[in-house]
């Protein structure tokens, strides 16, 4: 009895937001047509659709604004994914060379953003995008009236015949494709880029790549410039911080501010100073192409993660300074073996892929009450250490 009154609340609820689903995707029709999308398209890619309520848990749940910068860092620019960058170059060289050139951005960079975004095409999300983007449309109010808005440029995409609805496939927010445009994106940036007359981040890598190209450089990339280094801050330093304002580069340079190696700042333009685990952690001075990445996402540590990666693909060093904390972020490899260690002892964590889902945190929540530590089911170097006997 005691079960059943607490399920009801839930099965009410359940209740309450699909019949509020419907009413609202009746709403959504009309705004539809307003925009050109025809009764007939709007009914087709909307038959049978239901709410994920997924897509509202994710929406309250982004990595890039809640997991410590080292720990998403750790697995977004590891070796692992900077081998597999450089085999990238190598294998769509012609594909690179010609988005280079047509769009004045480095190939570094693009293949960076392939790879912080999709993995190079092997996580491009499973969500369907019409489901997702109705779901936030009708049940997310803070958020609405983006959902609103990028699910009318999706029908806009199914009724051009751009794309087939059984191709739009994505993350909570309607990213797909490669490089993850969200739809409206598409309808503004995307381009051809293997000359077939189509526009396919799907299913060609090529129209993906030269799209991402055209993203970067409309976002204001200037060719042959830097996005900014790592430098060392003098101690006691008191003064602006941040991605915004910025200053020319001398202010930085009179204020005590050097290259992580010691030499003296360099570059053009304006640049910011970007802490981003503050005072006691590394320090980057970031310029417009850094602003760049940081418009396809709107998050430091995304920004940050395709200019660090872009740099290690093209041979130079990752971070310098240490990160403010005594228990390291693991790379994917080593997120690997710490699944792999927890099912070895019982714990259920699905495939052991490195993606660090519910499972794998409530397993480690529980290793961590096990060693006398606080139980966050962060995948941190103690609890893999603690797993490993040392």
């Amino acid at each position: 009895m005691r079960a059943l009154r607490l399920a009801l609340p839930l099965l009410l609820a359940a209740t309450t937001a699909h019949a509020d689903f419907d009413d609202c995707v009746a709403g959504l029709r009309s705004a539809a047509a307003a925009k050109g999308v025809s009764g007939a398209t709007f009914d087709r890619a909307m038959a049978g659709v239901t709410p994920d309520m997924k897509v509202i848990e994710a929406m309250n749940n982004q990595p890039e604004f809640k997991t410590p910068i080292w720990d998403y860092l750790g697995t977004l620019v590891d070796d692992e994914k900077v081998a597999e960058g450089r085999n990238m170059l190598r294998q769509y060289g012609s594909v690179l060379a010609a988005a280079e050139q047509r769009f004045g951005v480095d190939r570094h960079t693009i293949v960076a953003v392939w790879g912080v975004e999709s993995d190079f095409g092997k996580a491009r999300g499973k969500m369907p995008l019409v489901q997702a983007l109705s779901t936030g449309a009708c049940l997310a109010p803070r958020r609405n009236a983006f959902f609103k808005g990028e699910l009318i440029a999706t029908l806009q995409i199914i009724q051009r015949g751009d794309l087939k609805a059984d191709r739009l496939f994505g993350s909570w927010a309607g990213a797909f494709g490669h490089t993850q445009f969200i739809p409206s994106t598409y309808l503004r940036l995307a381009v051809d880029g293997d000359g077939d007359g189509r526009r396919d981040l799907v299913d060609s890598v090529a129209d993906a790549l030269h799209s991402t190209a055209n993203f970067m450089d409309k976002a204001g990339w200037v060719t042959g410039a830097t996005w900014g280094y790592e430098v060392r801050v003098p101690n006691g330093y008191s003064g602006p911080a941040g991605r915004n304002p910025k200053h020319p580069v001398s202010s930085w340079a009179a204020r005590g501010i050097v290259k992580y190696d010691g030499s003296p700042l360099s570059g053009t333009g304006n640049a910011g100073l970007l802490m981003p685990a503050g005072r006691n952690g590394p320090a980057f001075l970031v310029f417009k192409n850094y602003d760049a990445a940081y418009s396809y996402n709107g998050a430091d540590s995304y920004a940050l993660a395709i200019s660090l990666l872009s740099d290690r693909i093209r041979g130079r060093p990752g971070v310098q300074a240490d990160w403010p904390t005594d228990d390291p972020p693991l790379s994917r490899e080593q997120r690997r073996e710490l699944q792999r260690l927890l099912i070895a002892r019982g714990y259920d964590v699905g495939e052991p892929d490195g993606a660090v889902g519910s499972l794998t945190r409530n397993a480690i929540k529980q290793v961590e009450a096990q060693i006398g530590m606080q139980q966050t089911g962060r995948p941190g170097a103690k609890v893999l250490r603690a797993l490993k006997g040392r």
